[in-house]
Protein backbone atom coordinates (compact mmCIF):
# COMPACT_ATOMS: atom_id res chain seq x y z
CA UNK A 1 0.00 0.00 0.00
CA UNK A 2 1.11 3.49 -0.70
CA UNK A 3 1.10 6.40 2.31
CA UNK A 4 -2.09 7.61 1.01
CA UNK A 5 -4.02 4.61 1.56
CA UNK A 6 -2.35 3.78 4.41
CA UNK A 7 -3.31 6.79 6.10
CA UNK A 8 -7.01 7.06 5.01
CA UNK A 9 -6.98 3.11 6.22
CA UNK A 10 -5.99 4.35 9.92
CA UNK A 11 -7.64 7.19 9.95
CA UNK A 12 -11.13 5.48 9.08
CA UNK A 13 -10.35 2.36 11.83
CA UNK A 14 -9.91 4.66 14.11
CA UNK A 15 -12.74 6.79 13.45
CA UNK A 16 -11.52 9.72 12.76
CA UNK A 17 -13.37 12.56 10.05
CA UNK A 18 -10.50 14.38 8.26
CA UNK A 19 -11.15 17.48 10.49
CA UNK A 20 -10.13 14.92 13.70
CA UNK A 21 -7.08 13.91 12.30
CA UNK A 22 -5.83 17.54 10.79
CA UNK A 23 -6.71 18.49 14.74
CA UNK A 24 -4.28 15.96 16.32
CA UNK A 25 -1.38 16.51 14.01
CA UNK A 26 -1.53 20.29 13.44
CA UNK A 27 -2.63 20.81 9.98
CA UNK A 28 -5.09 21.61 8.29
CA UNK A 29 -8.22 19.74 6.63
CA UNK A 30 -6.89 20.07 3.27
CA UNK A 31 -3.56 18.66 3.83
CA UNK A 32 -5.41 15.75 5.47
CA UNK A 33 -6.92 15.75 2.02
CA UNK A 34 -4.13 15.78 -0.15
CA UNK A 35 -2.53 13.22 1.70
CA UNK A 36 -4.94 10.99 1.31
CA UNK A 37 -5.21 12.23 -2.95
CA UNK A 38 -1.33 10.87 -2.95
CA UNK A 39 -0.98 15.00 -3.79
CA UNK A 40 1.67 14.85 -0.77
CA UNK A 41 3.08 13.41 1.87
CA UNK A 42 3.15 14.42 5.61
CA UNK A 43 6.97 16.10 6.78
CA UNK A 44 8.76 14.10 8.87
CA UNK A 45 7.43 15.90 12.25
CA UNK A 46 4.13 15.08 11.29
CA UNK A 47 4.77 11.63 10.41
CA UNK A 48 6.99 10.87 14.40
CA UNK A 49 2.43 12.54 15.49
CA UNK A 50 1.22 10.20 13.25
CA UNK A 51 2.96 7.05 14.26
CA UNK A 52 3.15 7.97 17.86
CA UNK A 53 -1.29 8.78 17.21
CA UNK A 54 -2.15 5.72 15.21
CA UNK A 55 1.24 3.52 17.12
CA UNK A 56 2.65 2.34 13.89
CA UNK A 57 6.18 2.82 12.51
CA UNK A 58 7.23 5.77 10.42
CA UNK A 59 8.54 2.71 8.28
CA UNK A 60 5.12 1.62 8.29
CA UNK A 61 3.42 5.09 7.39
CA UNK A 62 5.84 5.33 3.92
CA UNK A 63 4.05 1.61 2.67
CA UNK A 64 7.40 -0.45 4.46
CA UNK A 65 9.96 0.67 1.72
CA UNK A 66 12.80 -1.49 3.60
CA UNK A 67 12.75 -4.38 5.32
CA UNK A 68 14.03 -3.83 9.32
CA UNK A 69 16.09 -6.60 11.11
CA UNK A 70 16.78 -5.60 14.68
CA UNK A 71 20.31 -4.61 15.05
CA UNK A 72 21.25 -6.82 18.00
CA UNK A 73 19.69 -9.85 17.10
CA UNK A 74 19.12 -10.14 13.52
CA UNK A 75 15.27 -10.73 13.68
CA UNK A 76 13.18 -9.25 11.62
CA UNK A 77 10.92 -6.43 12.32
CA UNK A 78 7.54 -5.53 11.92
CA UNK A 79 5.13 -2.79 14.14
CA UNK A 80 4.60 -5.69 16.70
CA UNK A 81 8.06 -6.51 17.42
CA UNK A 82 9.69 -3.30 16.93
CA UNK A 83 10.92 -1.68 20.55
CA UNK A 84 9.50 1.61 21.69
CA UNK A 85 12.33 4.14 23.23
CA UNK A 86 11.17 5.59 26.52
CA UNK A 87 9.09 8.36 25.42
CA UNK A 88 6.84 5.70 23.42
CA UNK A 89 8.17 6.76 19.99
CA UNK A 90 9.42 3.41 18.00
CA UNK A 91 12.99 2.76 17.47
CA UNK A 92 13.28 0.92 14.63
CA UNK A 93 16.96 -0.34 15.26
CA UNK A 94 15.33 -3.10 17.60
CA UNK A 95 13.30 -5.65 18.59
CA UNK A 96 11.22 -5.28 21.86
CA UNK A 97 13.11 -8.58 23.43
CA UNK A 98 16.83 -6.97 22.56
CA UNK A 99 15.84 -3.33 23.91
CA UNK A 100 12.84 -2.41 26.26
CA UNK A 101 12.44 0.78 28.03
CA UNK A 102 15.63 2.45 27.13
CA UNK A 103 17.93 -0.30 28.16
CA UNK A 104 19.43 -3.57 26.43
CA UNK A 105 18.67 -6.91 27.37
CA UNK A 106 21.50 -8.79 26.27
CA UNK A 107 25.25 -7.41 27.61
CA UNK A 108 27.30 -9.76 25.62
CA UNK A 109 27.38 -11.20 22.33
CA UNK A 110 27.64 -14.77 23.84
CA UNK A 111 24.70 -14.23 26.08
CA UNK A 112 22.51 -13.31 23.27
CA UNK A 113 23.60 -16.82 21.27
CA UNK A 114 23.14 -18.99 24.06
CA UNK A 115 19.81 -17.37 24.53
CA UNK A 116 18.80 -18.03 21.10
CA UNK A 117 20.20 -21.29 20.79
CA UNK A 118 18.29 -22.27 23.39
CA UNK A 119 14.83 -21.00 21.92
CA UNK A 120 15.54 -21.16 18.43
CA UNK A 121 16.77 -24.98 18.58
CA UNK A 122 14.53 -27.72 16.86
CA UNK A 123 14.85 -31.09 15.47
CA UNK A 124 15.06 -29.69 11.85
CA UNK A 125 17.45 -26.79 12.89
CA UNK A 126 19.46 -28.36 15.55
CA UNK A 127 21.34 -26.21 18.09
CA UNK A 128 24.89 -26.74 16.44
CA UNK A 129 23.61 -24.83 13.70
CA UNK A 130 21.47 -22.65 15.27
CA UNK A 131 24.95 -21.24 17.10
CA UNK A 132 27.03 -21.37 14.10
CA UNK A 133 24.56 -18.94 12.13
CA UNK A 134 23.93 -16.65 15.29
CA UNK A 135 27.97 -16.39 15.11
CA UNK A 136 28.36 -15.94 12.18
CA UNK A 137 25.37 -13.14 11.86
CA UNK A 138 25.37 -11.08 15.26
CA UNK A 139 28.93 -9.60 14.87
CA UNK A 140 27.80 -7.74 11.72
CA UNK A 141 24.96 -5.83 13.73
CA UNK A 142 25.05 -2.85 14.26
CA UNK A 143 25.08 -2.54 18.27
CA UNK A 144 27.95 -5.46 18.29
CA UNK A 145 29.94 -3.60 15.69
CA UNK A 146 31.01 -0.51 18.69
Amino acid sequence: MDTKEILYHLRTQKGLSQDELAEKVFVTRQAVSRWENGETTPNVETLKLLSRLFDVSINTLLGAPRQLICQCCGMPLDDSTTSKDPDGSFNEDYCKWCYTGGQFTYTSKEQLIDFCVTHMATEAWPAEQVRAHMEAVVPELKHWKK
